[in-house]
């Protein structure tokens, strides 16, 4: 009996560092990734590669592995103030929407990418602002957009981040600016009110002269026409008396 019990002792003894070392390490040794999210692995500190997503085995207190994220994300760039190409300032802000494609770099070329790209974001905005006039700012968005999502990705590409679109979110004007353009907005409409009030005075002139020049052409035309005149003011319910004039009293001026 008492060579059991130590036996059993033993065995605990033995198994116990066993089940120690087992909780221990094997969280360190076995790592799930989900489908968005991949791990670089540095074993001694050398770069192995990326890795994911499912099971990723490692070895204890050898490999470390960083986990990234490969969805898109944003980042909201801080108001700017900038001046156009004008001399009009304003205050622009915008958001940039990006994704790390290139897990490895991201982590060993970049210290930190997300606040580069944020920084990369800031400058670029104030650039391209800058070479821009207010009117383009204000009506060609998505160009300057564009231009924007282009240069900004061109220099993260390098660190392994996509950038897949930039959005100028608001643009903040001075209040004098504002008036001034409200003034220039009303007095283009006047002038569109007038040019369309010029254009149909013309056209019922041209219609006039050409009926002018059937009636002409047409003297019965002048009495069909004194006829139905005749007969739209008997139409309606009134008083008027009206006396007919017999239309060869016009019959000279026709001539004429």
């Amino acid at each position: 009996m008492d060579s059991l019990s130590s036996a059993l002792m033993s065995l605990m003894a033995w198994l116990l560092p066993v089940v120690i070392i087992v909780v221990v390490a094997v969280p360190q040794m076995i790592r799930i990734l989900r489908e968005y999210e991949r791990g670089v692995i540095f074993r001694l500190g050398k770069l192995i590669g990326a890795k994911g997503p499912g099971l990723v085995f490692l070895i204890p207190l050898v490999d470390r592995m960083v986990k990234m994220d490969l969805r898109v994300v944003t980042i909201d760039v801080a108001r700017q103030e900038v001046m156009t190409r004008d001399n009009v300032p304003v205050s622009v802000d915008a958001v940039v929407y990006f994704r790390v494609v290139d897990p490895a770099a991201a982590v060993v070329k970049v210290e930190n990418f997300w606040k580069a790209t944020s920084l990369i974001a800031q400058t670029t905005l104030r650039s391209v602002l800058g070479q821009a006039e207010m009117d383009e700012l204000l009506s060609q968005r998505d160009k300057i957009n564009q231009t924007l999502q282009e240069i900004i990705d061109r220099q993260t590409d390098p660190w392994g981040i996509k950038v897949t679109a930039v959005e100028v979110k608001d643009v903040s004007l001075p209040e004098g600016m504002k008036r001034a353009m409200a003034k220039q907005a009303e007095a283009e409409r006047e002038r569109r009110a007038k040019i369309v009030n010029a254009e149909g005075e013309f056209q019922a002139a041209e219609k006039m002269v050409q009926a002018a020049a059937m009636i002409a052409t047409e003297p019965i035309a002048l009495q069909l026409r004194y006829l139905q005149t005749m007969r739209e003011i008997s139409s309606e319910h009134n008083t008027t008396t009206f006396v007919p004039i017999p239309i060869d009293l016009f019959s000279a001026f026709l001539k004429k």
